[in-house]
Protein backbone atom coordinates (compact mmCIF):
# COMPACT_ATOMS: atom_id res chain seq x y z
CA UNK A 1 0.00 0.00 0.00
CA UNK A 2 1.33 3.34 -0.96
CA UNK A 3 1.84 6.19 1.47
CA UNK A 4 1.19 9.84 -0.25
CA UNK A 5 2.89 12.28 1.37
CA UNK A 6 2.73 15.54 1.80
CA UNK A 7 6.02 17.36 0.83
CA UNK A 8 6.30 20.88 2.62
CA UNK A 9 8.05 22.28 -0.66
CA UNK A 10 4.47 22.44 -2.30
CA UNK A 11 3.23 26.11 -0.88
CA UNK A 12 6.82 27.50 -2.54
CA UNK A 13 5.98 25.10 -6.01
CA UNK A 14 2.56 26.98 -5.90
CA UNK A 15 3.94 30.18 -5.40
CA UNK A 16 6.36 29.74 -8.07
CA UNK A 17 4.03 28.37 -10.32
CA UNK A 18 1.98 31.68 -9.32
CA UNK A 19 4.55 33.94 -10.12
CA UNK A 20 5.82 32.26 -13.13
CA UNK A 21 2.27 32.34 -14.31
CA UNK A 22 2.24 36.27 -13.37
CA UNK A 23 5.40 36.84 -14.84
CA UNK A 24 4.09 35.39 -17.98
CA UNK A 25 0.86 37.44 -18.44
CA UNK A 26 2.44 40.64 -17.98
CA UNK A 27 5.24 40.03 -20.75
CA UNK A 28 2.07 39.34 -23.31
CA UNK A 29 0.20 42.31 -21.77
CA UNK A 30 3.45 44.32 -23.08
CA UNK A 31 4.14 42.40 -26.28
CA UNK A 32 0.61 43.38 -27.05
CA UNK A 33 0.65 46.85 -26.41
CA UNK A 34 4.57 46.89 -28.47
CA UNK A 35 2.88 45.39 -31.28
CA UNK A 36 0.11 47.37 -31.69
CA UNK A 37 2.53 50.97 -31.36
CA UNK A 38 4.47 48.73 -34.02
CA UNK A 39 1.31 48.99 -36.54
CA UNK A 40 0.29 52.19 -35.64
CA UNK A 41 3.19 53.32 -37.86
CA UNK A 42 2.59 50.96 -40.88
CA UNK A 43 0.42 52.69 -43.33
CA UNK A 44 -2.45 52.64 -44.55
CA UNK A 45 -4.46 52.96 -41.60
CA UNK A 46 -8.13 51.82 -41.28
CA UNK A 47 -9.75 56.09 -41.57
CA UNK A 48 -13.00 54.29 -41.14
CA UNK A 49 -12.31 52.37 -38.22
CA UNK A 50 -11.09 55.02 -36.30
CA UNK A 51 -14.05 57.80 -37.06
CA UNK A 52 -16.42 54.27 -35.47
CA UNK A 53 -13.79 53.82 -32.30
CA UNK A 54 -13.98 58.16 -32.25
CA UNK A 55 -17.69 58.25 -32.50
CA UNK A 56 -17.86 54.99 -29.57
CA UNK A 57 -15.25 56.39 -27.31
CA UNK A 58 -15.95 60.11 -27.33
CA UNK A 59 -19.30 61.24 -28.86
CA UNK A 60 -21.27 58.43 -26.63
CA UNK A 61 -19.39 58.89 -23.57
CA UNK A 62 -20.03 62.52 -24.02
CA UNK A 63 -23.22 62.45 -21.93
CA UNK A 64 -22.25 60.92 -19.07
CA UNK A 65 -19.01 63.12 -18.46
CA UNK A 66 -21.65 66.22 -18.76
CA UNK A 67 -23.12 65.08 -16.05
CA UNK A 68 -20.45 63.57 -13.97
CA UNK A 69 -18.37 66.76 -14.37
CA UNK A 70 -21.11 69.18 -13.21
CA UNK A 71 -22.17 67.53 -10.61
CA UNK A 72 -18.30 66.79 -9.88
CA UNK A 73 -18.09 70.59 -9.85
CA UNK A 74 -21.03 71.09 -7.38
CA UNK A 75 -19.50 69.50 -4.93
CA UNK A 76 -16.42 69.99 -5.21
CA UNK A 77 -17.35 73.75 -4.90
CA UNK A 78 -19.69 73.25 -2.34
CA UNK A 79 -17.59 71.56 -0.14
CA UNK A 80 -13.94 73.59 -0.97
CA UNK A 81 -16.65 76.67 -0.01
CA UNK A 82 -17.34 74.87 3.36
CA UNK A 83 -13.57 74.22 4.34
CA UNK A 84 -12.08 77.96 3.06
CA UNK A 85 -14.57 79.44 4.97
CA UNK A 86 -13.59 78.44 8.45
CA UNK A 87 -9.78 79.83 7.42
CA UNK A 88 -11.26 83.22 6.09
CA UNK A 89 -10.09 82.50 2.54
CA UNK A 90 -12.96 81.70 0.18
CA UNK A 91 -11.55 83.97 -2.38
CA UNK A 92 -9.44 81.08 -3.06
CA UNK A 93 -12.00 78.71 -3.97
CA UNK A 94 -11.83 79.17 -7.68
CA UNK A 95 -8.10 78.59 -7.84
CA UNK A 96 -9.15 75.16 -5.70
CA UNK A 97 -12.09 74.05 -7.66
CA UNK A 98 -9.49 74.66 -10.91
CA UNK A 99 -6.57 72.99 -9.74
CA UNK A 100 -8.60 69.92 -8.39
CA UNK A 101 -10.23 69.36 -11.41
CA UNK A 102 -7.49 70.49 -13.81
CA UNK A 103 -4.51 68.22 -12.14
CA UNK A 104 -6.10 65.56 -10.83
CA UNK A 105 -10.30 65.00 -11.14
CA UNK A 106 -10.54 65.96 -14.52
CA UNK A 107 -8.40 63.62 -16.01
CA UNK A 108 -9.01 60.60 -13.56
CA UNK A 109 -12.64 61.06 -13.00
CA UNK A 110 -12.81 61.04 -16.93
CA UNK A 111 -10.85 58.03 -17.85
CA UNK A 112 -13.16 55.73 -14.78
CA UNK A 113 -15.81 57.02 -16.67
CA UNK A 114 -14.91 56.25 -19.93
CA UNK A 115 -13.88 52.58 -18.64
CA UNK A 116 -17.24 51.92 -17.04
CA UNK A 117 -19.22 53.22 -19.76
CA UNK A 118 -17.05 52.13 -22.90
CA UNK A 119 -14.19 50.26 -22.12
CA UNK A 120 -16.07 47.30 -20.62
CA UNK A 121 -18.21 47.71 -23.86
CA UNK A 122 -14.94 47.28 -26.20
CA UNK A 123 -14.38 44.24 -24.07
CA UNK A 124 -17.40 42.69 -24.43
CA UNK A 125 -17.24 43.18 -28.44
CA UNK A 126 -14.05 41.87 -29.54
CA UNK A 127 -14.42 39.05 -26.78
CA UNK A 128 -17.58 38.11 -28.75
CA UNK A 129 -15.23 38.27 -31.60
CA UNK A 130 -13.20 35.68 -30.53
CA UNK A 131 -15.57 33.37 -29.28
CA UNK A 132 -17.29 33.76 -32.57
CA UNK A 133 -14.27 33.09 -34.28
CA UNK A 134 -14.44 36.47 -36.28
CA UNK A 135 -10.67 37.38 -35.37
CA UNK A 136 -9.77 33.99 -36.93
CA UNK A 137 -11.83 34.57 -39.62
CA UNK A 138 -10.31 37.92 -40.10
CA UNK A 139 -6.89 36.59 -40.05
CA UNK A 140 -7.77 34.17 -42.45
CA UNK A 141 -9.24 36.78 -45.29
CA UNK A 142 -5.26 38.38 -45.25
CA UNK A 143 -5.82 40.99 -42.63
CA UNK A 144 -4.08 42.03 -39.21
CA UNK A 145 -6.26 41.88 -36.52
CA UNK A 146 -4.25 43.70 -34.85
CA UNK A 147 -4.33 47.18 -37.29
CA UNK A 148 -7.63 46.15 -38.01
CA UNK A 149 -9.07 46.24 -34.37
CA UNK A 150 -6.79 47.05 -31.70
CA UNK A 151 -4.93 50.05 -33.89
CA UNK A 152 -7.82 52.37 -33.99
CA UNK A 153 -9.17 51.75 -30.73
CA UNK A 154 -5.71 53.01 -29.40
CA UNK A 155 -5.61 56.00 -31.78
CA UNK A 156 -9.53 56.94 -30.58
CA UNK A 157 -8.51 56.51 -27.30
CA UNK A 158 -5.54 58.71 -27.56
CA UNK A 159 -7.90 61.50 -29.88
CA UNK A 160 -10.80 61.19 -27.28
CA UNK A 161 -9.79 61.59 -23.72
CA UNK A 162 -8.21 64.62 -23.63
CA UNK A 163 -11.29 66.32 -25.45
CA UNK A 164 -13.70 64.75 -22.81
CA UNK A 165 -11.13 65.53 -19.75
CA UNK A 166 -11.24 69.19 -21.31
CA UNK A 167 -15.10 69.06 -21.48
CA UNK A 168 -15.12 67.87 -18.20
CA UNK A 169 -12.82 70.48 -16.58
CA UNK A 170 -15.07 72.98 -17.86
CA UNK A 171 -18.30 71.52 -16.86
CA UNK A 172 -16.58 71.27 -13.86
CA UNK A 173 -15.35 74.61 -12.84
CA UNK A 174 -18.66 76.16 -14.05
CA UNK A 175 -20.71 73.75 -11.63
CA UNK A 176 -18.38 75.04 -8.87
CA UNK A 177 -19.36 78.79 -10.08
CA UNK A 178 -22.71 77.82 -9.50
CA UNK A 179 -22.52 76.95 -6.13
CA UNK A 180 -19.95 79.23 -4.95
CA UNK A 181 -21.07 82.32 -6.76
CA UNK A 182 -24.77 81.84 -7.45
CA UNK A 183 -25.73 79.93 -4.33
CA UNK A 184 -22.94 81.19 -1.80
CA UNK A 185 -22.77 84.61 -2.77
CA UNK A 186 -18.88 84.99 -3.49
CA UNK A 187 -18.20 87.41 -6.04
CA UNK A 188 -18.22 86.19 -10.11
CA UNK A 189 -14.97 88.78 -10.31
CA UNK A 190 -13.18 86.50 -7.37
CA UNK A 191 -13.65 83.55 -8.50
CA UNK A 192 -12.57 83.67 -12.08
CA UNK A 193 -9.89 86.31 -11.12
CA UNK A 194 -8.10 84.22 -8.45
CA UNK A 195 -8.50 81.15 -11.00
CA UNK A 196 -5.98 83.19 -13.66
CA UNK A 197 -3.77 84.06 -10.88
CA UNK A 198 -2.67 80.75 -9.28
CA UNK A 199 -3.88 78.30 -12.44
CA UNK A 200 -0.79 78.01 -14.83
CA UNK A 201 0.38 76.83 -18.29
CA UNK A 202 2.02 73.82 -16.21
CA UNK A 203 -1.28 72.83 -14.22
CA UNK A 204 -3.34 72.40 -18.04
CA UNK A 205 -0.22 70.31 -19.64
CA UNK A 206 -0.28 68.20 -16.55
CA UNK A 207 -3.75 67.39 -17.06
CA UNK A 208 -3.38 66.62 -20.63
CA UNK A 209 -0.18 64.38 -20.30
CA UNK A 210 -2.45 62.17 -18.02
CA UNK A 211 -5.51 62.38 -20.07
CA UNK A 212 -3.32 60.96 -23.11
CA UNK A 213 -1.80 58.34 -20.66
CA UNK A 214 -5.26 57.35 -19.50
CA UNK A 215 -6.55 57.19 -23.03
CA UNK A 216 -3.71 54.40 -23.73
CA UNK A 217 -4.21 52.52 -20.77
CA UNK A 218 -7.56 52.15 -20.65
CA UNK A 219 -7.73 51.43 -24.48
CA UNK A 220 -4.88 48.93 -23.75
CA UNK A 221 -6.24 47.11 -21.01
CA UNK A 222 -9.83 46.77 -22.35
CA UNK A 223 -8.59 45.71 -26.05
CA UNK A 224 -5.99 43.05 -24.47
CA UNK A 225 -8.66 41.53 -22.25
CA UNK A 226 -11.14 40.98 -24.89
CA UNK A 227 -8.30 39.79 -27.33
CA UNK A 228 -7.36 36.85 -24.96
CA UNK A 229 -10.89 36.05 -23.94
CA UNK A 230 -11.53 32.51 -22.97
CA UNK A 231 -13.84 30.57 -24.80
CA UNK A 232 -17.49 30.85 -23.66
CA UNK A 233 -19.94 33.53 -22.74
CA UNK A 234 -18.08 33.32 -18.84
CA UNK A 235 -15.51 34.01 -20.59
CA UNK A 236 -16.26 37.23 -21.45
CA UNK A 237 -18.51 38.11 -19.14
CA UNK A 238 -14.95 37.31 -16.56
CA UNK A 239 -13.06 39.40 -19.13
CA UNK A 240 -15.15 42.29 -19.08
CA UNK A 241 -14.67 42.41 -15.42
CA UNK A 242 -11.00 42.06 -15.29
CA UNK A 243 -10.70 44.95 -18.23
CA UNK A 244 -12.91 47.42 -15.59
CA UNK A 245 -11.14 46.13 -12.58
CA UNK A 246 -7.51 45.96 -14.49
CA UNK A 247 -8.15 49.29 -15.91
CA UNK A 248 -9.49 51.34 -13.12
CA UNK A 249 -6.44 50.01 -11.17
CA UNK A 250 -3.98 51.44 -13.84
CA UNK A 251 -5.29 54.83 -14.06
CA UNK A 252 -4.72 55.32 -10.13
CA UNK A 253 -1.33 53.20 -10.05
CA UNK A 254 -0.18 55.89 -13.02
CA UNK A 255 -2.18 58.52 -11.90
CA UNK A 256 0.28 58.13 -8.97
CA UNK A 257 3.60 58.25 -10.58
CA UNK A 258 2.99 61.03 -13.12
CA UNK A 259 1.92 63.09 -10.83
CA UNK A 260 5.06 62.24 -8.45
CA UNK A 261 7.14 63.22 -12.14
CA UNK A 262 5.05 65.87 -13.88
CA UNK A 263 5.91 69.37 -12.48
Amino acid sequence: MSVVRSTPLRPVQSLGRWGVESLEAMGRFALFLGEAVVWTFIPPLKVSQFYRRVHFIGVRSLSVILLTGAFTGMVLGLQTFLTLSRFGSEALLGPAVALSLVREMGPVFTALMVTGRTGSALTAEIGIMRITEQIDAIQVMGLNPMRYLIVPILLAGVATFPLLTAIFDVVGILGGYLVGVQIMGLSSGTYFGEMRTFVSLDDITTGLWKSFAFGVVVTWACSYKGYYTAQGTVGVSRATTEAVVLSSVLILVWDYFMGSVLP
